[in-house]
C-alpha cells in the first residue's frame, strides 16, 4: 500500500508546477530533448525544430528565465545548454515512460 503521508512541500510544489508549465509547450519540449546530450546554438535549435527564429528566440527566453537553460557567447554564435542536471534526468525520465518502444498513434 502507497504511504498515505508522502507529500511534496508547499513550496516545492509551486516550484514545480512552475518549472513544469514553463516546460510544457511542444517547441520547449522539443529544444530541452535537443539539449539533453549537447550544447547548441540557436541557429542549429531553428533547424531542428523548423519553425522561425523569431519563435525559437521567445521559446529559449521563457526557458532562461525559468533557469532550466543556459547560454554562452562565443563570438557570433550563443550556445545553449540545460543548467541543471535534474532536468536533463526528467527528460530522460519522461522519455523512457512515455516513448521508449512506442509508436505515436498518428504515425499508424
Amino acid at each position: 500500500m502507497p504511504d498515505q503521508n508522502r507529500t511534496i512541500p508547499d513550496p516545492h510544489v509551486e516550484d514545480l508546477a512552475l518549472l513544469l508549465k514553463s516546460m510544457s509547450h511542444p517547441i520547449r519540449l522539443k529544444i530541452l530533448c535537443l539539449l539533453q546530450d549537447r550544447e547548441l546554438t540557436v541557429g542549429e535549435i531553428r533547424t531542428e525544430v523548423a519553425t522561425s527564429g523569431a519563435n525559437i528566440s521567445q521559446h529559449l527566453n521563457i526557458l532562461r528565465h525559468q533557469g532550466i537553460i543556459e547560454f554562452r557567447r562565443d563570438a557570433n554564435f550563443i550556445y545553449n545548454r540545460i543548467s541543471d542536471e535534474r532536468i536533463i534526468t526528467l527528460m530522460q525520465a519522461m522519455e523512457r515512460i512515455f516513448c521508449a518502444g512506442e509508436k505515436h498513434p498518428a504515425n499508424d
